[in-house]
This record gives C-alpha cells, sequence and structure tokens, in this order.
C-alpha cells in the first residue's frame, strides 16, 4: 500500500510535447518505456524510433518543466553488451559500466541497438542541461511473478516455452544473465531517491540455458518437461532459423562464456540480489496461478 496521489495522463512516446503536463510539478522522473519484442515487423518503426525520440520527448519534458532535478533511465544490458563474443574479443573478464555496445545495428540484435543509441541520447542531453541529474539502470534479462495474466511479455513468454516442453530435445550453448524484477524496481526507487551517478548494471548471475533449466528443475522436480542437454553449435547452423537465429547470431553469441561486473550495483544502490532459484519458484508460482501453466 501506498500513500499519495495517482494521475494518469494520454501521451505517445513518438509526440514532442505529449508528457510536458505529466512533467511540469514533477521533481522527478522514472523513464521505463521502450519496446522489448522479438516478434516485430520493422525494427526501426517499431523498437529503434520508440526508444530514441521516446527517450527525447520525455528529456525535452523534463526541461520544460523547470521543476525536474532528478531522471532515472531503464537502460538495458543491451546498451553495454552486443555479442556475448565482444567480451574476449575486447580482452575483458567482464563487462562493466565503463563498457558499450559496439557491435548491434539495426540488422544485427535490433533491440540491443536501440537502447543503446536511446542511452546515447539520454547521456547527450543530460550533459547539455545543469537542472537534472541522470542515473541509469542497465538489467539483463528480467524474470520474476507477473502481476497480471495478460501479459504479453518477453519474460513471460520465454519462461512458459521452457514449461511447456519446447525446448524439451535440448538448447543451445547460450550464456544469459538474469536479475529479479523486484530487484529492478528497488534499484530505480533507490536511484530516484538517493545519490546515485552513471550507469548501474543489473544481473544476479550469468547462466546458460541449461543451467536457467535446472534452476527451474530444483524447484519443481520431476514437473516439467525441460531441456537436459546442449545442442551442438553444429547443428544450430542447421536449425537455427526454426529458433530465430541467423548463422551471424549463432556464430558470434552461441559457444562464447560471459561475465557482468554487478559490483556496482550492489555498492551503490544496496542491491541483495534475490537468488534466480527464488526468482524462478514465485514467477512459476504465480503463472500456476494465474492458469497459464499446470
Amino acid at each position: 500500500q501506498t500513500q499519495g496521489r495517482l494521475e494518469v495522463f494520454e501521451a505517445n512516446l513518438l509526440v514532442r510535447g505529449s508528457y510536458d503536463q505529466a512533467a511540469q510539478d514533477c521533481s522527478a522522473i522514472i523513464h521505463t518505456a521502450s519496446p522489448f519484442t522479438f516478434a516485430f515487423k520493422n525494427a526501426t518503426k517499431e523498437l529503434l524510433e520508440p526508444a530514441v525520440r521516446g527517450t527525447e520527448n520525455i528529456l525535452h519534458a523534463a526541461n520544460a518543466s523547470k521543476n525536474v532535478r532528478k531522471v532515472v533511465l531503464t537502460s538495458s544490458v543491451g546498451a553495454i553488451m552486443g555479442d556475448m563474443r565482444d567480451m574476449k574479443r575486447k580482452g575483458l573478464t567482464a563487462f562493466s559500466e565503463s563498457d558499450w555496445n559496439t557491435t548491434s545495428n539495426i540488422n544485427h540484435k535490433p533491440y540491443e541497438y536501440s537502447k543503446t543509441e536511446a542511452e546515447k541520447k539520454a547521456w547527450e542531453m543530460a550533459e547539455q542541461q545543469k537542472q537534472w541529474e541522470l542515473a541509469v539502470i542497465n538489467p539483463f534479462f528480467v524474470m520474476g511473478p507477473p502481476l497480471s495474466p495478460h501479459l504479453h511479455s518477453e519474460s513471460v513468454g520465454y519462461m512458459l516455452r521452457y514449461l511447456k516442453g519446447d525446448y524439451k530435445k535440448g538448447v543451445p550453448e547460450l550464456y544469459m544473465g538474469y536479475v529479479d524484477v523486484r530487484d529492478v524496481a528497488q534499484a530505480h526507487i533507490y536511484a530516484l531517491e538517493n545519490r546515485a551517478e552513471g550507469r548501474h548494471i543489473l544481473c544476479e548471475r550469468i547462466s546458460t540455458l541449461l543451467g536457467f533449466a535446472q534452476a527451474i528443475e530444483s524447484q519443481f522436480p520431476n514437473t516439467y518437461q525441460l531441456p537436459k542437454k546442449i545442442v551442438p553449435k553444429w547443428l544450430m547452423y542447421l536449425i537455427g532459423r526454426s529458433a530465430r537465429m541467423n548463422p551471424k547470431y549463432i556464430k558470434t553469441n552461441i559457444g562464447h562464456p560471459i561475465a557482468m561486473d554487478n559490483s556496482k550495483s550492489k555498492k551503490a544502490l544496496k542491491i541483495d540480489y534475490i537468488p534466480l532459484e527464488k526468482t524462478l519458484e514465485d514467477m512459476v508460482n504465480q503463472l500456476i496461478a494465474f492458469k497459464l501453466v499446470k
């Protein structure tokens, strides 16, 4: 429960001035809205423009307000890292907040590209004024219990594909970072209410897709048809199209271990990360409660 007042304004990320009224009397803004979907037909219109122009229009509203003193932007690890193999190619032991995605473009990993360009725009506009401070949150793949059964989110779809046996024959050797949605929410609140500067990687751990399945199995033994083996990379080149993976993605991401330095988030945002096992337990139980899975 919270005390206070909620006001709802009609607005459009692509319309300049659309957020001016909402921001007028605000002292702070959290900007979270940017499309995250792999089911797109036009990456420029569905991903890039809402991300970049939306960020630009929100920050123009902050400037117009004269009252805003703090802006917290939801970016992504996708703005820090492009392809998994970038870590080795750059000679890194782990990605950190000083790294930028340099390998994505509108045709290759366009979601990551949209988040990179949007965050660059935010820092560019932040440096052009002295009215408000900018803090950026860079989460990896956000998982956790959904608030509503009426969701079409990538994270829920990702989990349901595991639980419904879509990957039971095996998964590629792909490394992914995970963070609980509740930790992401707390990070935004802490950054808003306290001194928080720069970028902040949010990632509880890195795991292979098989390790992710094993974490589900540990909480729900012998319940779901989860993958138990790795699909060889050579085979992924043959079946990759059906898994929405083109040859370039397979070459630059599958079989390339990664690591994330999350020490800044622990120190600066006081995050005590929820373990992935707890995240998955709560998420599956909520999906069961919503009758989205048995």
